[in-house]
């Protein structure tokens, strides 16, 4: 890996109005490109997207102060190329079938609703996710129906992506996303903090780029305020924070938003779609643990605080058991070893320290395990926050590694089933993902239950026994908020990504796992052979054969 990490000059607004007019004199053409066309762009992105996929881990690492060498470098490889190749292949896969990819099974809910089982799609994934079960939930009343822009095509829209600056492959799914489930063209604004990926989205989308269909520019806020505000975007999207959103929507000022919300006057009448974080929960359900599973939990949880250095609208932020649980305190003492043996990551993303010194200052029993310094946010556990509405750890984004727990009155899993889904509905702010954990012996005894709490869940992406942010790279499952939102009470946003099977109306997805998943997960933090079996892993999903498979599994085993 050779490539250097750099920062992009601001577009002037020049540039930008020339960008913006190659595109909106393009959209007629992409809404006509045929399905075969549309198959030749997506492998050419593919090839160059492997092409790159090297140089732009590398500078992920070198941004982030990762050893690209190490193991954990493979974090990157998978939240980037890997990513966007994974999504790139499986919409290949669904144009391949017109637009309407068959998913391996449909069933019908005793209250009518349509739920589909998307993953595994095959033979080979059911090796390579052995145990597991992918579902897309769709909306209650309505009919399993896909891929409406191939069935009935609409005029092409220009499109604003207003970047996420974490995770390096939501701005180019993003794009995949409006480009091939919604028919717009799209102009991507970097964001400043992540803007060096810039040159690897450019040119692993170069073929679509170099015909029209989408464009590239950089810039901080004065950039994005000309762009939302241009005559010729037509729609925007927007994956970041609640609060950046109502500033473009409803104004600058709280008083300026407050004044507007209540006369329902935006500022910003474009149809907009936004993906906007979450205090993700973890709901964990009173059982029987063995040693061995805590000590698995204990890792799955500190690893979705850990990943990506806790800043991620998916990170783990709120534990929430069962107080009458006879292994509570176990699994809490089990969470701070774990989390205590995890090297402490840079604390590169804005903000951070402000976040930390909010919730530290809030809450005197906090448990920093290890130094904070002006690089470094240390991962703290905050024990026995009150489960009270308005809490502010169960209202506040942490976006650093933060982890309260709560405790619910409850000795019952079939009792804290029933109270921990109100309780997370009701008052814990967002509803873009969970996690539930459920040992073997529980959920078979209390199916009916667990698959009431499931279906009263309001979250768009719920990962049983598997962390939520898996939803997000699986790609044929959704991704965004649970359906409800208005633009005067967004909270974690409005619409869906990803959705490669393109269904019309998705309520939101599902994903089961193992209690203890086997080979270490890739998502855990002291993954050892990470980098080698991301690296077998990329080719895997961009061809995945039989004869790519055994190299994934062998660099897997030795996580």
């Amino acid at each position: 890996m050779t490539a250097t990490t750099f920062t992009p000059t601001t577009t002037n607004f020049d540039e930008i109005d020339r960008a913006i007019s190659t595109l909106y004199s393009h959209r007629d053409n992409w809404a006509q490109t045929t399905i075969l066309q549309r198959l030749a762009y997506l492998q050419s992105c593919l090839d160059r997207t492997l092409a790159v996929a090297e140089d732009w881990t590398m500078a992920a690492c070198q941004a982030k102060g990762i050893d690209p060498q190490s193991s954990l470098a493979g974090e990157e490889l998978m939240a980037g190329a890997i990513s966007t190749v994974r999504n790139i292949r499986l919409l290949m896969t669904t144009l391949e079938a017109g637009g309407k990819l068959s998913p391996p099974k449909l069933r019908q809910r005793e209250d009518g609703q349509i739920v589909a089982e998307v993953l595994p799609a095959n033979a080979i994934e059911r090796v390579l996710y052995l145990g597991y079960r992918g579902e897309v939930w769709l909306q209650p009343g309505t009919i399993p129906s896909q891929g409406r822009i191939y069935r009935e095509p609409t005029a092409s829209k220009v499109t604003l992506i207003l970047g996420a600056g974490n995770i390096s492959a939501i701005v180019a799914m993003d794009a995949l996303s409006k480009l091939f489930s919604e028919n717009q063209v799209v102009i991507i604004k970097m964001n400043p903090v992540n803007a060096y990926v810039g040159t690897y989205i450019a040119a692993a989308l170069e073929p679509l780029i170099q015909a029209g269909f989408v464009q590239i520019v950089y810039g901080g806020a004065e950039v994005g305020e000309y762009l939302c505000q241009h005559p010729q975007i037509e729609r925007i999207h927007i994956t970041g924070s609640h609060r950046t959103h109502d500033a473009i929507v409803w104004g600058a000022t709280p008083s300026e938003q407050q004044e507007r919300k209540a006369t329902n006057k935006p500022r910003l009448t474009k149809p907009i779609t936004s993906e906007l974080g979450c205090v993700t929960p973890i709901l964990v359900v009173p059982g029987k643990w063995s040693p061995a599973d805590l000590t698995f939990q204990a890792r799955q949880v500190a690893s979705s605080i850990a990943h990506n250095a806790s800043f991620n609208c998916a990170s783990g932020q709120l534990l929430v058991t069962a107080s009458g649980w006879a292994q509570r305190d176990e699994f809490l003492a089990a969470i701070r070893r774990e989390l205590a043996a995890i090297p402490p990551r840079q604390a590169y993303y804005p903000g951070a320290q402000e976040r930390y010194q909010a919730f530290i200052d809030r809450y005197p029993q906090s448990e920093p395990l290890g130094t904070r310094t002006p690089e470094i946010v240390p991962w703290t556990p905050i024990p026995n926050v009150p489960a009270v509405a308005g809490e502010y750890a169960l209202t506040e984004e942490a976006f650093c590694g933060i982890l309260a727990e709560v405790s619910i009155e409850s000795e019952s899993a079939v009792d804290f089933l029933t109270k921990v889904v109100e309780f997370a509905n009701d008052r814990v702010w967002g509803t873009l993902s969970c996690t539930v954990l459920i040992d073997t012996r529980t959920q078979k005894q209390y199916q009916p239950e667990l698959t009431a709490a499931i279906a009263n869940l309001q979250y768009g992406a719920i990962g049983v026994n598997i962390w939520s942010a898996m939803l997000f790279y699986f790609g044929s499952t959704t991704w965004g908020a649970y359906p409800g939102n208005r633009l005067a009470d967004i909270g974690s946003g409005i619409g869906f990504v990803h959705n490669s099977y393109l269904f019309d109306r998705p309520q939101k997805s599902v994903v089961y796992a193992p209690f203890r998943i086997f080979p270490t997960p890739a998502w855990f933090a002291n993954h050892k052979n990470l980098l080698a079996m991301a690296r077998q892993l990329l080719k895997f999903e961009a061809y995945p054969t039989w004869q790519n498979l055994p190299g994934v599994v062998m660099a897997a085993l030795k996580g």
